[in-house]
């Protein structure tokens, strides 16, 4: 079954033609990965196929009554709305059948009328049904499991509008989650979350009932979830049934074969239009001219006006050029921390934790959000200071700093005469360098406040190529890059001479560049003398995971997560069965006529929702 098709759709945008009469469907439960160079209208087709936007030419159509999940922008929420407000906004219809349930419950225990009883018994009856079918009982679990695999335990208490950007981003993919849309459009989900996040997200995507469609720049993520790659290249796309990686082996064997095809037409081609070129010479130079011959020549220009010309596939596409200039070297250590602790207020990140990066070593700092990952990087440039403990630089240690949070203190200035203001070279040359890193002709004189994220990453890696400096220091530095720019910067690090030191969640990433790698949990710091996969499965081995559940108490629309420290599996056990037992009761109360046994059987009720209610109670003790 298809549960989306676009047929012949073309769309402009800013007088660029984006692509045109493009067509292609997307079956139900497919797994596709929407890949491309940004700039290519990935995120356009994904706002045609929300309805967001509406195609120039061309149809969308939509399997009959399927929901589309799409984030296009944060939306807007009242003053006091909390994160947990926007999860629980997913079961907006359903917290309000269980609030009349709740209603009738209270009328039904203090009627005496038997018609009355039996009309308002009728209502909860078809009320119930449809809020069991429909998951009522599951609401909590399921906000609890979203809250948990993302990772958002601290917001759900937060103003909505007191988050930052990627807060409420994450908020707002936990409300798409929840909504259990039947076709989930996931655009770059993995940005803003840790790599716990990402993986749990991971195998949560893999589990979902519905059609997940994936733009991403996260190429482990793309491999472990689609089975689909559509790639979306000059206007055209093209389908692969594959995961990323098998699609980069199968395009590039694709495409030699379309250049080996293009070079045989090509020699066709010039075969046919030199025995055009002889047929009329020798036509000519009979006398009187040889019709024959002159029509020999028209036949065969004219196979040749007609035949199907391969376009030449593009096999290089232009890329950053990035080469890193040579400097001195430093002294063998580089950076050290001794002894080191630094909380705010009463939260203590880490306690007399030690770290060291030699000369020439590769080292990743990897950790979930909040840890302390940038607070060790803001001490090692001196905008932050440890409360105890020794933070050093090395000798000769000349520092480059890429921060994910680009910035520069005049928005109006010019792309060039920022890039000038780091690089001491002429305006030839500053335009003849940026044009290494994509910025051709008039791009150069863009305002700066006028770049996307991507292209400002882009501008500073251009400085930082052409600076003095030994010692990298990354910060989230393939955010924004598309995945040819984050191959170039890679190829580029591996040549870098001296020193680096990277806070990253892009695993691919890791795993390739990075050697030697510190993990923050839970306020100590772990060495592992090898690559984050290396150190993911060496962590439990030193620190044994406690489980830690976080759930959400069944006490109406203001439910707020609390924590235990008991298994997921002993909280089931226990609510499953009181669950089931309330669940009877409330059978029994739909085909039960006597109003004593009603009565009755509504206080058994009401002491069964006591005991859960109860249980919750006891998680709570349990975090005191």
């Amino acid at each position: 079954m298809i549960i989306c098709s676009a047929q012949e759709i073309s769309k402009m945008f800013g007088g660029h033609l984006i692509f045109e009469d493009l067509s292609f469907e997307i079956p139900e439960r497919a797994r596709i990965g929407l890949v491309g160079r940004n700039g290519t209208g990935k995120t356009t087709i994904f706002k045609l196929l929300s309805g967001v936007e509406a195609p120039d030419k061309g149809l969308i159509h939509l399997k009959k009554g399927a929901k589309v999940g799409y984030l296009a922008q944060i939306p807007q929420y009242k003053e006091g709305t909390k994160g947990i407000d926007v999860l629980r906004s997913a079961f907006s219809e359903l917290i309000q059948i269980g609030l009349r349930l709740k209603e009738l419950e209270t009328k039904m225990g203090n009627e005496r009328n038997p018609d009355t009883l039996n009309r308002l018994l009728e209502e909860y009856g078809k009320l119930q049904d449809q809020f069991t079918l429909s998951g009522g009982y599951e609401i909590e679990s399921d906000i609890a499991k979203i809250v948990n695999g993302l990772a958002i335990g601290e917001l759900v208490e937060k103003d909505f509008n007191a988050c930052s950007g990627g807060e409420q981003t994450k908020l707002c993919l936990g409300l798409i989650l929840l909504q259990k849309p039947d076709l989930l459009l996931l655009d770059e989900p993995t940005n803003h979350l840790d790599i716990g996040a990402v993986e749990w997200l991971e195998d949560f995507l893999k589990e979902y009932d519905g059609t997940v469609v994936c733009i991403s720049h996260d190429r482990y993520f793309l491999d472990h979830v689609i089975t689909k790659v559509y790639d979306l290249e000059d206007g055209e796309l093209t389908i692969y049934h594959t995961n990323y990686s098998g699609f980069v082996k199968e395009k590039e064997e694709r495409l030699m074969i379309e250049f080996q095809a293009y070079q045989e037409q090509q020699k066709k081609i010039k075969k046919m239009k030199e025995a055009i070129k002889r047929l009329r010479e020798w036509a000519n130079q009979a006398n009187p001219p040889n019709e024959a011959l002159h029509k020999r020549a028209r036949n065969m220009e004219r196979a040749l006006e007609r035949m199907e010309k391969i376009k030449r596939p593009i096999l290089d596409r232009k890329k950053m050029g990035l080469e890193f200039d040579e400097t001195d070297r430093s002294g063998k250590i580089v950076f050290s921390m001794e002894e080191v602790t630094k909380a705010y207020g009463e939260k203590t990140l880490f306690e007399k934790v030690g770290l060291h990066v030699h000369f020439k070593d590769r080292t990743a700092i990897v950790g979930q959000n909040g840890t302390g990952k940038s607070t060790i990087i803001k001490m090692l440039l001196g905008e932050e200071s440890a409360d105890h403990g020794v933070v050093k630089l090395g000798s000769n240690v000349k520092l480059g700093y890429l921060s994910q949070h680009f910035t520069v203190a005049d928005p109006s200035v010019r792309l060039i005469d920022a890039f000038r203001e780091e690089v001491a070279v002429t305006e030839g040359d500053a335009r003849h360098i940026l044009a290494k890193f994509l910025f051709y002709g008039p791009n150069v004189f863009r305002k700066v406040g006028q770049l996307s994220g991507g292209e400002k990453m882009r501008l500073r890696l251009a400085q930082l190529m052409h600076q003095d400096i030994n010692f990298l220091v990354l910060d989230e530095p393939t955010n924004h890059l598309d995945i040819d720019s984050r191959e170039v910067l890679e190829d580029a690090l591996e040549d870098f001479k001296g020193t680096i030191l990277a806070v990253s969640h892009d695993r691919y990433f890791l795993n390739k560049l990075f050697k030697k790698t510190y993990w923050i949990h839970r306020g100590e710091l772990y060495f592992f003398d090898g690559p984050y996969s290396w150190a993911k499965e060496k962590l439990p081995e030193l620190a044994p995971e406690q489980p830690v559940v976080q759930v959400v108490k069944q006490a109406g629309p203001q439910a707020t997560p609390v924590k235990t420290s008991r298994t997921m599996e002993e909280i089931e056990a226990g609510l499953e069965k009181v669950e089931e037992e309330i669940f009877a009761i409330e059978e029994k109360l739909l085909s039960q006529g006597d109003l004593d046994v009603i009565q009755e059987l509504y206080k058994e009720k009401e002491q069964k929702e006591q005991e859960r209610n109860k249980m919750y109670q006891d998680l709570e003790e349990l975090l005191a």
